[in-house]
């Protein structure tokens, strides 16, 4: 087995159901698993009734921390660390497997994703379209090794959607997203993953299903206003801190599109 879906499990989702039925239908096999720091029964029932293992967390502090707890929990070469209020396609891994068998030296592969909103699947929206645009870089896979090319897709927003992202444990650090961020903790993690020797694998096709909803973290995170400071700090590590300022500001409008 090459690959592992760790479903990272917070508290009690509704969701949570939905995303396990998702990454055990797969088109070909991954082993499944369920990582969390906040133990509990309807997890436990969750993992009894799929016949899943289950990782504690003991020592959580934060949600980049539990993240690189999620990818040490899978033991095979490739990990994706699959949110619970999401949902997978059935050709996920096989595209993803695929993608990684034509180049061995990815640090990361990725897909494009939609949307989940009302229960329907939005594949077109501004923020969407924007994200887009900024990985157009990597869509030439010859040159999507260069640091050039990669810090190019993340300088002007974060792109790459954390759910879609599937690690190549052999040219990843031990700590990935660890940091005291809230909200963007993987635009973070990217940019120090920009930094390192192998590609960017970007596969051009919507392959799962971010979903917004009232409650979800990232909502509330753009409703207190953290994901315009955590913008700026990330987009500091790019631009000068004057430009930086104001692509945060024209960047937040983007966001827009995460209100119910």
């Amino acid at each position: 087995m090459i690959h592992t879906f760790v479903v990272l499990a917070y508290k009690e989702s509704r969701f949570l159901e939905e995303c396990i039925k998702s990454v055990l239908d797969q088109s070909i096999k991954s082993n499944v698993v369920i990582a969390t720091s906040t133990p509990n029964q309807f997890i436990s029932e969750m993992a009894e009734k799929y016949n899943l293992q289950i990782f504690v967390n003991e020592e959580h502090k934060g949600i980049g921390y539990d993240f690189d707890f999620a990818i040490k929990c899978g033991q095979t070469k490739l990990v994706t660390v699959a949110h619970q209020d999401d949902i997978y396609d059935r050709t996920y891994a096989e595209e993803v497997v695929k993608a990684y068998e034509s180049q061995k030296k990815s640090i990361i592969i990725f897909p494009d994703y939609y949307e989940i909103k009302h229960g329907k699947k939005v594949y077109k929206n501004r923020n969407l379209k924007i994200k887009n645009i900024l990985l157009m870089p990597l869509r030439m896979r010859f040159l999507s090794n260069r640091k050039f090319i990669k810090r190019c897709a993340l300088r002007l927003g974060d792109a790459i959607s954390c759910p879609a992202v599937t690690f190549n444990k052999d040219r990843i650090p031990d700590e990935v997203f660890a940091c005291d961020l809230k909200c963007n903790v993987d635009w973070f993690a990217w940019e120090k993953l920009s930094k390192r020797e192998g590609y960017f694998l970007y596969v051009h096709k919507p392959l799962m299903g971010h979903r917004i909803y009232g409650e979800s973290t990232t909502t509330e995170i753009i409703k207190d206003n953290l994901r315009t400071k955590e913008d700026y700090y990330v987009l500091c590590k790019f631009w000068p801190k004057p430009i930086a300022k104001v692509i945060a500001k024209v960047y937040a409008n983007s966001e827009k599109s995460n209100e119910e």
